[in-house]
């Protein structure tokens, strides 16, 4: 039997509502072509999740695998775990409480067949917020291919943070699935480093997928997760450890391929540091120069925009930020150069 096209991996945990509305977000009229792996990982919602996988498989002729793990994995362990559970050509993650943008899944199939050899695609996305204001992620203008090597690592990896749409060849990995990474939260971007050292790449400009500003991290319930995060929040500390993952892969790829591209992709996240500034702007004042302080110590004060965002979120607040930043990414039609 030929293997599907495409693996939609979804490692779930503790969101039966929010998974059973991105399972009905998969509208491909190429059912044959793709399966749907689910790996719950032992939540306490465990119950109703497989309540809402089976409803769902009741009302779909898509290929559904659902597994509820032994024990609770973690983020890591877990999509570790769908890979193995998989066999199309591609995989493309998905975050339970995520959604498909309508329409634009059969579009990645057919650039997807019409470009098989491809290691990783570039997904474009999307941000709705709680008032509806949307904001996009667009990198370029059309569709774009890279050669492999250290340039486009260091070009795509800060992109392909956002886990659901993130589309990798399944091929290239199979010999990628190590433990070093366990608790970063991170694995997808390891996979995504060693194969664009050494294989092609593109970005898709289709808006794949969209997430909605609700919901609770779940994050820290796994032995390998416990030290790093709290479940239900997103702690100053949290951030931190989230961000120094990141540099636990590149400096292991730097390490391996005899780079020096930890450096360049710090500057590069600096660059672009709004997000991981404005997550812990709403604690106040005092907290918000805490967390500054500690990221300047990790060494992200290196270019002029990591100041216009500490200054900016100072003196007007995220929510007035946020509007501008959406407005100036609505005026050029897709994320500036800087």
């Amino acid at each position: 039997m030929q293997n599907s096209l495409i693996s939609i991996c979804i490692p779930s945990y503790n969101r039966p509502e929010e998974l059973y509305r991105l399972l009905n977000s998969i509208d491909s009229k190429n059912k044959e072509k793709i399966e749907i792996i689910i790996c719950e990982d032992k939540s306490p919602k465990r119950d109703e999740i497989n309540s809402a996988v089976k409803k769902f498989i009741t009302q779909t002729n898509f290929k559904v695998k659902y597994f509820e793990n032994e024990i609770n994995l973690g983020y890591d362990k877990n999509l570790k775990e769908l890979i193995s559970k998989s066999s199309g050509d591609f995989i493309v993650f998905m975050g339970d409480d995520d959604t498909f943008i309508p329409n634009a899944l059969d579009k990645l199939m057919h650039f997807l067949e019409s470009n098989h050899s491809l290691s990783y695609i570039l997904k474009s996305h999307q941000h709705i917020f709680k008032d509806g204001r949307i904001e996009k992620f667009r990198y370029f203008n059309g569709n774009k291919f890279f050669k492999s090597g250290e340039n486009t690592y260091i070009e795509l990896f800060r992109k392909s943070v956002f886990i659901s749409g993130f589309t990798i060849n399944r091929n290239y990995i199979q010999n990628l699935i190590v433990n070093d990474f366990d608790g970063t939260l991170l694995f997808q971007l390891y996979l995504l480093a060693e194969v664009l050292m050494n294989y092609e790449c593109a970005y898709f400009d289709v808006p794949l997928t969209q997430s909605l500003e609700e919901g609770v991290p779940f994050f820290g319930n796994s032995e390998s997760e416990k030290e790093l995060y709290t479940p239900g929040t997103i702690t100053i500390e949290n951030s931190l450890n989230f961000l120094k993952g990141f540099f636990k892969i590149t400096i292991f790829i730097d390490t391996k391929y005899n780079l020096n591209a930890t450096y360049k992709i710090k500057r590069d996240m600096s660059k672009y540091f709004y997000p991981s500034l404005a997550i812990q702007r709403e604690k106040g004042i005092k907290e918000f120069f805490r967390y500054v302080k500690e990221l300047n110590k990790i060494g992200f004060n290196i270019t002029l925009y990591y100041y216009i965002y500490v200054v900016a979120l100072v003196l007007f607040g995220k929510k007035n930020c946020d509007s501008v930043i959406v407005f100036l990414k609505k005026l050029l039609g897709k994320t500036p150069k800087l």
